[in-house]
Parts: structure tokens; C-alpha cells; sequence
């Protein structure tokens, strides 16, 4: 099976393009190398040409034409991704689904919406706010819709709400050579045929390309937020474990390794103890969760755990999140010139303070700044390096930290990407993940869906060693 791009006209297909769609076909230096890299540490690779469709019918014809001149085709969304899912590596076209932003239908008694890809995720929960629902897959990038069914995003909300793959009821589809499927129903579930759907999300644009989305939407919660420290990180993550035995009703839960809230404390106001820390957000009416207040404050104490510190109201509750979602930026900030890159996996939980606690002994052992931030509540966390680009030696630390991260999750059953997807940074763990024959499942399916491999090439499956499979 070629893993390879076929050769093809690449000129001929930006001659078609440009015919075709005149000043929204561009190929001018500065919008190539705008589309040329996401928000990760992976080497930036210029497209060839940058087309900004409108509609799912024109996605569906620049795909035809990529099919027709074997040129490849990579979806671009908000560039918020962090495993270069949206790097161009092999040329061609960067198809940019920004102009597909329209929100085309809110069912309210359904619990539904149905949005272009390019919608972004703010903006559609400000249009929803007065239907007394949201969306809660909350990855913290203001990413498109279309982006976070490609890598099949998670975030904050998940230990409560779930991720993508739980929240996503169809798609439209573009297939490689030009084809428009649509997948699912407006019905909140379906035993009927293959659950296409569900193939396409986390396909990170491999499969096909995502243009419209059915979503499943939430009510609006109730909620009180809180914060503890904690005096060891194994305390922390613990506590997490003992309170949703308990079965109280934790919307989101957020670990900040100590490092972490040094950085914010430096920023911000909130004067947090000097300790790993839990930002707490509990769902249910004030009065339900007022009566849970002893028992979860018993579980921190016992765990190490400070005084929990509740939000005086809905402005200091927003402050905290806020807070979560900045502070690795303000992070990268304090280390001018320094690359950010982030890793994540997620474990079962009965491991996951072991590999907290292993992440973070080879942190305090590297001189590289980094640090630990976790959706703990559902095993998920991820560690971000603060490494200098140019020095050969600290990139090469980074690898081999990233790696052991990783390592260590496939051995207690867990997984080398909880939400940043696999891109080009995960791809050498595939196999070690899925096995041999899962691996090459998925490569019977990718040559069944883009024979021609011109959709978004070089991401997800690992390289064939085989020099038979080259050109």
C-alpha cells in the first residue's frame, strides 16, 4: 500500500483554481506562510496555494481537482492545532474553512445545532445563550468546529459532558475525489449501518473533509467553582479520585502543578497558596451543592488538601477559568524566544498519580522549564516544555522527556494523545498503541477512502520502513 503522495500537476492545479476562484485562490508568499504552521513546535511547510471555499458544494470541487491533478489537500481551521495536523508537509493545497461560518440551524427542543466547519466555538455558544444551551467540548483554543472534529478535541468539561466523539451527531463529508457524503441523523442515537460518523472524527483530515457538523447541545448548568492546594501533587490527584467515588457532580476539575500557579501568582491576582492546585467546578443548584460543601472539604483535608476557597459569584468563577486558559501563556512569556511544546496523554485513572508524579520527577531532574496542567477528573494531563528552538541540545531533551511521557501512558493502558490528536508529532506510536494489524486496518481503510493519498498526507500513520512501498 503506497503511503506516499502520487506525483502530480501542481501547477496545472493552481492554473484551475485560480480560474476557478479567482482572488479567493491565492498564492502570495505572506498567505502561504500563514498556512504553513499551527501552534506547535513542528517545522513550518508552505503550501502552494491557499483556497478559501464558501460553501460545501466548492470544498467538493477544489477536491475534485486535487483528485484530478494528484496535487494533496490539507483542511485548515483556526491553526490552533498542537501536533501540526495542519501542516502542509507534501505542498499542495491548504484549504482554509474559514468563509464556511455560518450557523445553519439551532434546534432548541432538539438539543441540537447543525454549523459549517468554520464556525468558531465562542461565537457559536454567544449565539446560543439565549436557548439556555451550550456546547461544552471546551479544548481552550477558540478553535472551529470543523478542527475540533478533526482531532477529536476534549478539554475541561469532558469528565462531565464527554468529548467530540460523544457530542458529534453527523457530518458532511468531502471524500478525496470529490464526492459530498452526508453521515448520521438529527436522532440522539441509531443502530443503522456502519457508524460513519464516527470514523471521520479524529481522522484529523486523512479520510475526508469535514464541512458541516450536527452538534449535541447542553443546558446551561449550575455551578460553583472552587479552589484548594495542596501540599504533595499525589495529594491532589487523589483527592480527585476519592470525590468522584463519592459520585458528587464534578463539572470540570483542573490539576496546576506548583510551577504553574508560581507563574500565575506572578500574573494575577487570585493570590493562590504556593502549591500544586485543583480549580474545582461542581454542577447542581447552589443549595444541593451547599450540602455537599462538608463532604468535599473533608476529602480535600484528608488528602493534604487547603481550606477549599469558593467563588463569591459568577465574575470571580469566570476569573479562574480565565485564568486556567491564560496561564501558559503567560508561562512561554516569562522565557523570551522559547517554543512552547505540549505533549498530553491520558491513563486510567488508578495510574494517573503515578504518572503525574513520574512526569514531574523528570522535570525537577531537566533544566528545561515545564509544566504540568491535567483534566484529571477523566486521566487526561499534559506536560508543556518551555524549550529554546535553536539550541539543538535542549530540542533533543524535549523529544526524549515527550517521549518517556508517553511510554510510560501505553504501559498501565493508556493512550500517547488524549485531545491534541496524533498529527506528525504522535505518529512513531502508533503501532505500540494499536498493535500491528490495527495499524494496518487503518491503512486498508485510508487506501479505500484517498487511493491516491492526497488528503492531508503524512499525518497519523506511522511511515512505512519497507523501501518496496516507496516511489
Amino acid at each position: 500500500m503506497n503511503q506516499h503522495v502520487a506525483s502530480g500537476g501542481t501547477a496545472e492545479a493552481i492554473a484551475a483554481l485560480v480560474s476557478r476562484f479567482g482572488d479567493r485562490a491565492l498564492t502570495g508568499l505572506s498567505v502561504r506562510d500563514l498556512h504553513a504552521h499551527d501552534e506547535s513546535h513542528h517545522p513550518a511547510s508552505r503550501p502552494d496555494i491557499v483556497v478559501f471555499p464558501n460553501s460545501t458544494e466548492e470544498v467538493a470541487e477544489i477536491a475534485a481537482i486535487a483528485n484530478r491533478y494528484r496535487v494533496p489537500i490539507v483542511p485548515f481551521g483556526a491553526g490552533s492545532g498542537l501536533e501540526g495536523g495542519a501542516i502542509p508537509v507534501a505542498g499542495g493545497i491548504s484549504l482554509d474553512t474559514s468563509r464556511l461560518d455560518r450557523i445553519l440551524d439551532i434546534r432548541p427542543d432538539d438539543m441540537i445545532v447543525r454549523v459549517e466547519a468554520g464556525v468558531r466555538r465562542q461565537e457559536m455558544n454567544r449565539q446560543l445563550r439565549d436557548t439556555g444551551l451550550f456546547f461544552p467540548v471546551d479544548p481552550g483554543a477558540d478553535a472551529s468546529i470543523g478542527g475540533m472534529v478533526s482531532t477529536g478535541a476534549s478539554g475541561t468539561n469532558a469528565v462531565r459532558f464527554g468529548v467530540m466523539r460523544e457530542n458529534v451527531l453527523g457530518l458532511t463529508v468531502v471524500t478525496a475525489d470529490g464526492r459530498i457524503v452526508r453521515t448520521g441523523s438529527l436522532a440522539r442515537k441509531s443502530s443503522s449501518g456502519y457508524d460513519l460518523t464516527r470514523l471521520f472524527v479524529g481522522s484529523e483530515g486523512t479520510l475526508g473533509i469535514v464541512t458541516e457538523v450536527i452538534l449535541r447541545l447542553h443546558p446551561i448548568p449550575d455551578a460553583v467553582s472552587a479552589i484548594a492546594g495542596f501540599q504533595t501533587l499525589a495529594g491532589a490527584v487523589s483527592a480527585v479520585i476519592d470525590i468522584k467515588r463519592a459520585g458528587l457532580s464534578i463539572g470540570r476539575v483542573e490539576l496546576l502543578d506548583e510551577a504553574l500557579v508560581a507563574v500565575i501568582n506572578r500574573h494575577e491576582t487570585l493570590a493562590l497558596a504556593p502549591l500544586p492546585t485543583l480549580f474545582f467546578e461542581f454542577h447542581g443548584n447552589p443549595e444541593s451543592i451547599a450540602t455537599l460543601s462538608d463532604v468535599i472539604a473533608a476529602i480535600v483535608a484528608d488528602h493534604g488538601g487547603t481550606p477549599l476557597r469558593w467563588a463569591k459569584n459568577a465574575d470571580e468563577a469566570r476569573r479562574i477559568w480565565e485564568t486556567r486558559r491564560v496561564g501558559l501563556g503567560w508561562a512561554k512569556a516569562e522565557r523570551p524566544g522559547a517554543q512552547s511544546w505540549p505533549t498530553d496523554v491520558c491513563v486510567p485513572l488508578s495510574s494517573l498519580a503515578d504518572a503525574v508524579l513520574d512526569t514531574h520527577a523528570d522535570i525537577r531532574a531537566s533544566q528545561i522549564p515545564a509544566y504540568i496542567v491535567g483534566h484529571v477528573g477523566d486521566g487526561n494531563f499534559h506536560c508543556v516544555f518551555m524549550s529554546d528552538p535553536d539550541d539543538a541540545q535542549e530540542q533533543a531533551e524535549v523529544h526524549r522527556l515527550a517521549g518517556r511521557i508517553v511510554v510510560r501512558a501505553l504501559a498501565v493502558g493508556g493512550t500517547a494523545t488524549g485531545e491534541h490528536g496524533v498529527g506528525l508529532g504522535k505518529r512513531a506510536f502508533q503501532e505500540a498503541e494499536h498493535g500491528a494489524e490495527a495499524v494496518a486496518l487503518m491503512r486498508t481503510l485510508k487506501v479505500a477512502l484517498d487511493p491516491l493519498n492526497i488528503l492531508n498526507p503524512g499525518k497519523i500513520l506511522p511511515e512505512l520502513a519497507d523501501p518496496e512501498h516507496s516511489n
